[in-house]
Parts: C-alpha cells; sequence; structure tokens
C-alpha cells in the first residue's frame, strides 16, 4: 500500500526528526520502477526532495536570523546531525536505482543534464564521507555564531561589524579610522580561535578527498559542484587575465580618490569613503522605505519582475535590517516546495546595502523563472550562471535609481552611486583572484596550511600580488588574516570563482543593455527560465554573453566600465 501523500507545505513537518521523511524515502525505494510508473516515480521524488530542502532552508533561516537563540541553534543542529546524512544515504539508494535504467525511456527525455549531474554524485558519493558533512556544517556554523556575535562599544551604544561599518563611509576621517581599528580588533580577538575552525575544516575536508579516491580536496571540490565546463588551468588564465587588467585599473581607481581625499597614502579606511565634497549616500532609513524604492526600480526594469518582487514584500520573505545576533552576510535562499525566494542581508541604510538588495532580488527572480520547470533538479542551474542573474539585475537596475523612477536619489546622487558600483566591479575582480587563488593553495598544500601562519603568509603575497596600492603600514596582522574577514574560505571553499566569472558574463549583458535594454532584459529572463536544462556556455549563450574570461575580453570590458564612469562624473 503507498504512504499517503507527500506533504504539499512544511507547516505541520518536524525537520528535526528522520522519522518525518523516512516513510517517503522507503516507499520510494521499495516501489518497482516499470516503463509505465517510471515518470511518476521521477516526480514523487522530486516532490519529496522539495519538502527536505525547504525543510532544510527554513531551519537554516531561523537559525541565521538570530545566532543567540539556542533553541533555533539546536534545531539547526538536530538537522544537521539526524536529518541531512540519512538524506544523503537515502538519495544515493533513489540515484543509483534511477541510474541503472534504461536511457531511453521516455520518461528520462527531459533529464539528461540532470542525469549527469546525478551519475557525478552517484559516482563522488561516499558513506564514510556523511559524518564528515556534518562536521563541517556544525564548524561552519561555529564561524557564523563567533562572526554573528562580534560587537563593541561605539560611544555608549552596542555595534556589530555591520553597524561598525556603516562609519567607513564617514567623512571624518579619524571616525574611519576608529571604525576600522574597532572592526579590526574584533576580528583579531578571534584569531587563534579561527585558525583552530580552519584547522579542523581542512583536516575533514582531506580526508573527503582521500575517501573518495581523489588527490587532493580541490578535485573533490570541482567534481562535487559539478565543473564540467572549465578546469582549474582556467582559473589561472582568468587569475593572470585579472592581473594585467583589472588590477591596473583597480589601481586607477584607487589612485583617484587619493588625489581627490588629498591624501599622502591611501590607508584601508579610506577605499569605502565617498571622495566628493557630497555628503554620503544615504538613500533609506528602514525596511519599509528600501522595500518601496527597490519595488519601484525593479518596475522599471521589468514590470512582471517588480511583481515578483512585491509577492515577496507580501508574503514577509524578505528581513533586510541589521541586528545584534544576526548571522553576517546577505542570501537569496530558495523555497522550492512553495516555489518562492526568501532574502537575508545586513542593512545599514547605505548604497552597498540597495546594491546587495538588487543582487539578491536577481537570485530571486531566478527562482520565479524557473518555477515552471517540473523536476526539481532541472531548477538547479550552475552556480557561475546563478551569479549572472544577480550581478546582471544590479546592472540592468542601475538607470532607474533616481527619484524620478521611484528609486532612493537625486540625478546627481544616482550618478555618484552608479559610479560606486561599476568602480566596485573594478576593485572587485582582484579581491576575487586573491580569495580564488588563496583556496587553490591551500588545497594543494595542506600540510603547510594546517599551520595558520602559512595561511597569512601565502593571503600576503596574493594580496600583494593583486592588491597593492592601499597603504598598510603598521598593519601587517590585519592584512595578513584578511582571509578570515571572507566567510567563503571557510563555509563554501571554492566558491568564489563563479562570482568572478559572473561579472563578466553580466558586463556583457548590460553592454548588451545600452543598445536594446528591453532585448537585453528579455534574453536575461529567457535565459533564467532554462534553469539547470543547458550547460553553463549554452546559457551564457541564451543570455547574450560568451563564456570566456580571456585577457581580449577583459580589456573590452574595463575600458567600458572606465568609460561609463567617465560619463557619470560629468553628471554630478
Amino acid at each position: 500500500m503507498k504512504f499517503p501523500p507527500i506533504p504539499a507545505t512544511t507547516e505541520h513537518v518536524d525537520a528535526t526528526q528522520w522519522e518525518t521523511f523516512a516513510p517517503y524515502f522507503t516507499e520510494l525505494n521499495e516501489r518497482p520502477i516499470t516503463p509505465e510508473n517510471t515518470r511518476q516515480w521521477i516526480e514523487d521524488w522530486s516532490a519529496l526532495s522539495r519538502l527536505a530542502w525547504e525543510s532544510g532552508a527554513m531551519i537554516y533561516i531561523e537559525k541565521s536570523l538570530d545566532t543567540a537563540d539556542e533553541e533555533k541553534e539546536q534545531a539547526f543542529l538536530d538537522f544537521v546531525n539526524n536529518v541531512s546524512p540519512q538524506i544523503q544515504i537515502a538519495n544515493q539508494k533513489l540515484k543509483e536505482r534511477l541510474l541503472a535504467l534504461d536511457n531511453g525511456r521516455p520518461a528520462l527525455a527531459d533529464m539528461k543534464l540532470a542525469l549527469r549531474h546525478m551519475r557525478n554524485e552517484a559516482d563522488l558519493f561516499r558513506q564514510d564521507n556523511v559524518p564528515l558533512f556534518t562536521e563541517i556544517a556544525k564548524l561552519s556554523n561555529e564561524y557564523d555564531k563567533v562572526t554573528g556575535g562580534l560587537k563593541a562599544n561605539w560611544d555608549g551604544d552596542e555595534k556589530n561589524l555591520n553597524q561598525l561599518g556603516l562609519y567607513l563611509q564617514e567623512k571624518d576621517r579619524e571616525i574611519r579610522q576608529r571604525a576600522w581599528r574597532t572592526m579590526m580588533d574584533l576580528w583579531l580577538s578571534q584569531r587563534e580561535n579561527l585558525n583552530r575552525i580552519y584547522a579542523d575544516l581542512l583536516k575533514l575536508r582531506r580526508q573527503m578527498a582521500e575517501n573518495a579516491g581523489l588527490p587532493d580536496y580541490r578535485a573533490y571540490s570541482f567534481r562535487e559542484k559539478g565543473r564540467f565546463d572549465y578546469t582549474p588551468a582556467d582559473c589561472f588564465t582568468f587569475h593572470d587575465a585579472i592581473e594585467a587588467v583589472a588590477a591596473p585599473a583597480a589601481r586607477r581607481v584607487y589612485e583617484k580618490k587619493r588625489a581627490r581625499l588629498g591624501l599622502d597614502a591611501l590607508r584601508p579606511w579610506d577605499t569605502d569613503v565617498d571622495a566628493t565634497d557630497a555628503p554620503p549616500l544615504k538613500p533609506y532609513q528602514d525596511q519599509e522605505t528600501l522595500v518601496q524604492g527597490s519595488l519601484n526600480i525593479l518596475s522599471q526594469v521589468d514590470p512582471e519582475l517588480g511583481r515578483n518582487f512585491a509577492i515577496m514584500a507580501e508574503e514577509e520573505l524578505l528581513d533586510l535590517q541589521t541586528r545584534q545576533g544576526k548571522a553576517l552576510g546577505g542570501y537569496c535562499s530558495t523555497l522550492p516546495l512553495r516555489k518562492r525566494p526568501f532574502i537575508f542581508m545586513n542593512g545599514v541604510g547605505i548604497h552597498d546595502n540597495v546594491q546587495t538588495l538588487l543582487h539578491e532580488a536577481g537570485h530571486a527572480f531566478h527562482v520565479f523563472e524557473t518555477a515552471p520547470l517540473p523536476l526539481i533538479w532541472q531548477i538547479r542551474s550552475p552556480m557561475e550562471f546563478a551569479e549572472v542573474a544577480s550581478m546582471s539585475m544590479e546592472l540592468l537596475a542601475a538607470p532607474y535609481l533616481a527619484k524620478e523612477n521611484g528609486g532612493f536619489y537625486t540625478d546627481s546622487e544616482a550618478a555618484r552611486a552608479r559610479i560606486e558600483h561599476l568602480e566596485g566591479v573594478l576593485t572587485f575582480l582582484p579581491y576575487m583572484a586573491v580569495v580564488d587563488a588563496f583556496q587553490h593553495w591551500v588545497y594543494l598544500n595542506p600540510d603547510e596550511a594546517m599551520d595558520a601562519a602559512n595561511c597569512d603568509v601565502a593571503w600576503g603575497k596574493l594580496w600583494h600580488r593583486f592588491m597593492p596600492d592601499v597603504d598598510w603600514s603598521g598593519l601587517e596582522d590585519e592584512r595578513v588574516t584578511g582571509w578570515h574577514r571572507k566567510l567563503h574560505i571557510f563555509g563554501a571553499p571554492f566558491y568564489y570563482i563563479e562570482y568572478g566569472m559572473a561579472q563578466v558574463g553580466a558586463l556583457q549583458i548590460w553592454r548588451n543593455s545600452l543598445q536594446d535594454q528591453a532585448g537585453a532584459v528579455a534574453a536575461y529572463r529567457q535565459a533564467l527560465a532554462l534553469g539547470g536544462t543547458k550547460t553553463l556556455p549554452e546559457l551564457f549563450a541564451a543570455a547574450g554573453a560568451e563564456f570566456r574570461f580571456d585577457t581580449e575580453m577583459l580589456t573590452e570590458l574595463v575600458a567600458l566600465v572606465e568609460e561609463t564612469v567617465v560619463e557619470l562624473e560629468a553628471q554630478i
């Protein structure tokens, strides 16, 4: 007798107990698969996967909204300890059953790429690695808890890292320096603790690679992330192009800022401040204002996209303001059962927060566009293209930031905001190269990397290679421990090159929009709607971009960015 239907919502689902999901997995594993029922079996597995995914996502969201809530943390740990490992094992059995079928069955006709990913995942799976995933999740949670809890007294008020970061926009240099040093003191106070967490993570990841019969964790990670369309060598080609093209452009940005600020040298607390005489951009004060302004902007990009964002606001799928105990960073989580996204971020009222929300909105639109795809595996586009969705939206929305479009700024302020964003693209690419190259070094030199002092040295050398023009004299500890301040290095190793690749894709979509805004947006949406049903190069092509990251491509795009900045400066 078939088990009762899979729940259509998580409302009455206890996601902390494996017994909640076990009967459904058991039934699927025991149900005979015939040519007549293959598609139904696949659709039932897809529905169960949606339930499990959304259940885990909600537990993670609740935990990150309040890292000090012990009950929410325990629910997360219960899911990590008791449920997620069992789901991995159960899914492996189902993958093996599906992969054993004749690929010619009509029920599998739309699953070509999904099956490729499943074969890779099934081949990579080792049951010995399941408890290691659990331990890694616990350590990543510890990193979130440690960093989310960092706070300091500031003129009688308690401020977290995000709130302190607001003062880096201040015109008063002494305030900027004080805020920066306060933040660095907080990070350095946890130096040994973070070193310990990282060493423990490295040990576990190294063991995972060995269990899978792979030479190192880099090889494991590239397989795990399904990187079928590029290799580590392509990453190094990208690094070289960034060093040749983007790093000099970033130096020009920093030199212009140094000269305009009238400084002998640009220090770390000077890089974020607006170098004009105008006051800092302060686009909004509360979440409601941020949401309304963003809704107006996104509706100008495309009315249907604006409606999707309005749905998120109506259904309370936005948590945008920082507060004590909230985890650092920002993200868009997919809730695949209800076919909705959830946006988490730490707003403090600066333009970077507007940019972050537009970025995460791009991810959210990806969720909406892929909603019609029938199977959960089809909605999983490669991460390199998922970030194209987000970074393109930042650029496509940029022309509508002014108040005349319902946005946040005067025309002059909008020009300043766009300059901040575009110059941020130029300074980001070298930083991305540091983060990615550091991880290649770490996982190819695991014995050396176990000693945090060697990590500090490696980070320092890469920083000098790509970002040498800010004066860190007297701040050696702060400079070489910069890897502590990038959560991807701890919780999502090798997940950072995607941002650089996606930026190159997004800049091409933006370039196209300068000639035909409506056409570029239409191609963007059509590409998003493909989800994971096409290869990475095919997805880029559908969006009107090339999947290449050489010096020639970067030279063209960096020149366009710099030319646009000059045009915008004339509007201030």
